[in-house]
């Protein structure tokens, strides 16, 4: 198996199961992508890019749709919030206390993933963070 830890891969989905979806790997290999890590809906026969998360000592490969490390992860999800926020006229309801499926539902990211983006836009003075949710615009 030529496969390592990172690479870019291309998926095709074969069916669900009680932890995610089974994927076959570059037409070679199967894997899984477990649905507590999709943030999207996938359907069987979908075609997708990946990249390997993981291969076990069993051979299994684990799968994600989002690049492994956490500085792509991170301003990919910066990206993410500051486009949401100009197309809703700079503000988003959403703060540290939203509901996880909110959060889910709007950006397609994690309460975790979006609370580290939303500190590292912070501290770059990009939005401002207020009861309401966040806004563009940094605090001077």
């Amino acid at each position: 198996m030529d496969l390592k830890v990172g690479d870019k891969v291309d998926l095709i989905v074969v069916r669900q199961t009680a932890l995610g979806f089974t994927v076959l790997i570059d037409e070679e290999f199967e894997g899984i992508l477990y649905l507590n890590e999709l943030y999207q809906k996938i359907e069987e026969g979908q075609k997708l890019v990946g990249y390997i998360k993981k291969i076990r000592d069993d051979e299994k490969i684990d799968v994600s749709l989002q690049a492994i490390g956490f500085k792509h992860t991170i301003v990919k999800n910066e990206i993410t919030i500051l486009n949401a926020l100009r197309n809703n006229n700079g503000e988003l309801a959403l703060h540290d206390k939203s509901n996880p499926d909110d959060i889910k539902y709007q950006l397609g990211m994690s309460k975790k993933a979006f609370k580290s983006a939303i500190g590292g836009l912070y501290r770059q003075k990009l939005i401002t963070i207020t009861n309401e949710g966040i806004t563009l615009g940094g605090q001077q």
